[in-house]
């Protein structure tokens, strides 16, 4: 982790864009990546190069119809750090990008390559609450969502999570950007820095969709964290 604040520190203000459709990230998170298209290689190998800094962001609603090489993306995305990587024989990568901080885009910058880069800025978590009121949003949650989910690898993964000494915010991440929900409820939570509104909007939406959320889990044996995202 050390090396995850040092990359933060040490960052210039500009990032690489890796737009996807279906992917929301953010930070604390994990999520292998197989790149194979020429822009994003190039992405890869430039960032493996440097700083090893790749932000994640959703393509807005209609990009399929966008005439644009460059179609509308979020304004909120994820900067993550390539953690572990492998380069396959033909060009192509495996990486796996840890989340490291919500960003704002600026705005974009011309580069003489094949993908997307723009001016960011750092966005910091807030809590205006007591850490009373934070630890009981914590035992809410535990409660509400545990017994949720029978015996198993998924619910050992989330019994770990409560368990852990991750700040309430980052639960709230973690849990989020593993749990089989909408790419918009997911982007919404990304664009909520107040970590104790992030909780409350958590515990407010798993009890409508617990019961669809449990069934998918249990059908796909989902994973803590998902398998490879194409690009």
């Amino acid at each position: 982790m050390n090396e995850d604040k040092a990359a933060l520190q040490e960052f210039n203000g500009t990032a690489r864009l890796f737009p996807l459709p279906n992917l929301v990230f953010f930070p604390h998170s994990l999520q292998p990546l197989h790149i194979f298209e020429p822009r994003y290689r190039q992405l890869a190998f430039d960032a493996l190069a440097n700083d090893k800094l790749i932000a994640m962001v959703l393509l807005r609603p209609g990009w399929e119809d966008s005439a644009s090489s460059q179609p509308p993306i979020h304004r909120i995305a994820c900067l993550g750090r390539v953690v572990a990587n492998q380069q396959l024989p033909d060009g192509r990568y495996n990486l796996l990008l840890r989340g490291l901080s919500r960003i704002r885009i600026i705005d974009e910058v011309p580069l003489d390559k094949m993908y997307r880069a723009a001016r960011v800025e750092l966005i910091q978590d807030t809590c205006d609450t007591s850490l009373e009121v934070v630890m009981d949003l914590r035992r809410q949650m535990a409660e509400q969502i545990l017994p949720r989910f029978g015996p198993g690898a998924v619910a050992n993964q989330l019994n770990d999570l409560f368990h852990s000494e991750l700040p309430l915010g980052a639960l709230c991440d973690v849990l989020t950007f593993a749990l089989p929900v909408p790419v918009e409820w997911k982007q919404k939570m990304l664009e909520e820095r107040n970590e104790a509104v992030r909780a409350k909007w958590l515990l407010e939406g798993f009890e409508k969709i617990a019961p669809s959320v449990a069934a998918a889990v249990a059908q796909s044996n989902r994973r803590f964290p998902p398998d490879f995202s194409s690009n």
